[in-house]
């Protein structure tokens, strides 16, 4: 009767009108979902069902109440078979749920889930940081700096670069400056000896020549006669050990060529024949006059009464083995713009690490007058056990007798055109074989500038801005410094009218990699801490800087 009611009443409106059913169908579900509402603010933790819903908000829309004894949430029902089949008939399909209640769609699964994705994300996020920051990825951001454990050991220099020669007579192109090429022309592959037409501008020569003459030159010097005999002293050679290290051809007999070939030996005077037998006579060592000294007359010989000699004969000028004058010129961070212009070309030309051609010599400036020369010379000595590199000695504890220029590389600029003579003479360059007693033969010594430059192999005129370069020593097969190479011997021809004007670029290396690498790593801790004043011997050459010059 309940039901029979409901139903007749659900067809008629206010005052007994009939209803459209669908409208009739859209108030009841309205009325079921106020009802679910309502139930929801009392706390239900389930809703009704969908179709439970609906008969609610039907009986709500006819004015019935459920029976006192009636549940009110009674489990959806399942629909007849049949029951799709009436959705033709304008009845609307029942609504079904996309999930049960408490199901994997509830809210409750969603936030746990969500919870576990952002912990997870954040986690990932973490490890990729961590990474990043312990380890550095090659970008702009610094690692975090890490606590020292200890000393660090100093890291292994780059393998030093070398140019190829090819052939004499290469040429090759290279950028030097951006406005325009430079050639390189290789003139030697014994030493590997190349030459570069106007490396230099005129106008770059003549400041070079202008902020020397600002500083003021200095005759040069090779090894004064004090520190020679403190040298000869601190060898420990008794005169037995002196005669095999002279004799060279192990004869027994000293010949003046095995005598003179001995340049470590000499004290800046350069000797020939005539005034080795000279010194031989005035010291009585040669009873036969003979030129050779036999070991018995050898060891009869007072070396004091040859360090006496030394000292009384005052040698000219021409019996020196450099005549000339020479100062130094920085080329370090706030030197005048043209000297960090031409360092910078250099690194360009010799492809080396820049923290090697930085850390070298700074630039010489030499001046030959009128009868000035340099006798043929190595740039770089041999390092035995007895010595060590002037530049890597500040960082050694090492007590020796002996320091060499470890020279690996030398760049040689012509400053000026020279009206006669101040040829670059490589006395045996490109020889198939190189023995130094043949550098004197038939009273001819390959080595003297002054009397013999003409014979030399190869000789290089002096063109203002031109420079050649070459390498004094080998490589060792491991991208280091090897043997050093004896063709790089070279001299200066003597100037016969005019002026010379030369400087020269020393490319500094030890032969040692570990004393290289540690030398480096000490001189950019001490840039680091001292700054500017950690090399305060070059004030005067910061100080032009700013010098403008009108040459």
């Amino acid at each position: 009767m309940w039901a029979a009611d409901a139903g007749q009443r659900g067809r008629l409106g206010a005052g007994g009108r009939s209803i459209p059913r669908r409208r009739l169908l859209a108030t009841a579900a309205r009325a079921g979902s106020a009802v679910v509402r309502a139930t929801a603010r009392r706390g239900h933790p389930r809703g009704p069902s969908p179709g439970r819903a609906r008969d609610l908000g039907a009986m709500a829309a006819a004015g019935l109440r459920p029976e006192a004894g009636s549940p009110q949430w009674a489990p959806a029902e399942r629909e007849p078979a049949g029951a799709a089949a009436r959705q033709g008939d304008g009845e609307d399909a029942p609504v079904r749920p996309l999930c049960k209640p408490r199901g994997i769609c509830s809210r409750a699964y969603f936030l746990v889930l969500m919870v576990l994705v952002h912990l997870y994300l954040g986690n990932v996020l973490a490890l990729l940081l961590f990474v990043h920051y312990s380890d550095g990825d090659g970008g702009g951001h610094p690692a975090p700096p890490r606590r020292a454990l200890g000393p660090q050991p100093a890291p292994t220099p780059a393998p030093l670069a070398r140019l190829e020669g090819i052939k004499v007579g290469h040429e090759q192109k290279v950028q030097l400056v951006a406005d325009r090429d430079h050639l390189i022309r290789t003139l030697s592959l014994k030493p590997l000896l190349f030459e570069v037409p106007g490396f230099l501008r005129d106008e770059e020569c003549r400041l070079i020549i202008h902020l020397a003459q600002m500083k003021g030159l200095q005759r040069s010097q090779i090894l004064p006669m004090e520190e020679y005999e403190e040298a000869m002293g601190s060898m420990q050679l008794n005169q037995l050990d002196l005669f095999r290290l002279l004799d060279q051809n192990r004869d027994g007999r000293l010949q003046l060529g095995e005598v003179l070939a001995q340049t470590r030996l000499r004290s800046g005077r350069w000797m020939t024949p005539e005034t080795v037998q000279e010194m031989y006579s005035a010291i009585k060592a040669d009873p036969d006059g003979d030129g050779v000294l036999s070991l018995q007359e050898f060891s009869a010989m007072d070396l004091r009464d040859f360090h006496k000699y030394m000292k009384r004969h005052k040698a000219e000028s021409s019996e020196l083995v450099r005549n000339s004058h020479h100062t130094w010129l920085y080329q370090g961070e706030g030197a005048h713009h043209v000297m960090r212009s031409i360092r910078q070309r250099v690194l360009r030309l010799t492809r080396l690490p820049a923290e090697i051609v930085e850390l070298s010599e700074p630039m010489q400036v030499v001046r030959y007058g009128e009868g000035g020369h340099y006798h043929a010379h190595v740039d770089s000595g041999p390092v035995y056990p007895e010595t060590i590199c002037s530049h890597t000695k500040l960082v050694m504890n090492e007590s020796v007798p002996f320091e060499t220029s470890c020279r690996y590389m030398t760049v040689l600029f012509y400053l000026n055109n020279v009206t006669g003579g101040g040829e670059t003479v490589f006395p045996v360059a490109d020889n198939r074989t190189y023995d130094e007693m043949s550098l004197i033969q038939g009273g001819v010594d390959l080595r003297d500038t002054r009397r013999h430059c003409d014979k030399g192999n190869l000789l290089v005129k002096p063109q203002q801005g031109t420079a050649v370069f070459w390498y004094n020593y080998l490589p060792d097969g491991q991208g280091w410094v090897g043997d050093m190479d004896e063709y790089s011997l070279h001299g200066g021809c003597v100037v016969t009218r005019g002026t010379k004007w030369i400087a020269n670029n020393w490319i500094n290396v030890d032969p040692s990699r570990a004393r290289q690498a540690l030398y480096q790593q000490e001189m950019a801790r001490l840039a680091r801490e001292g700054g500017a004043d950690a090399q305060p011997e070059w004030a005067l050459d910061r100080a032009y800087g700013d010098a403008r010059v009108e040459l």
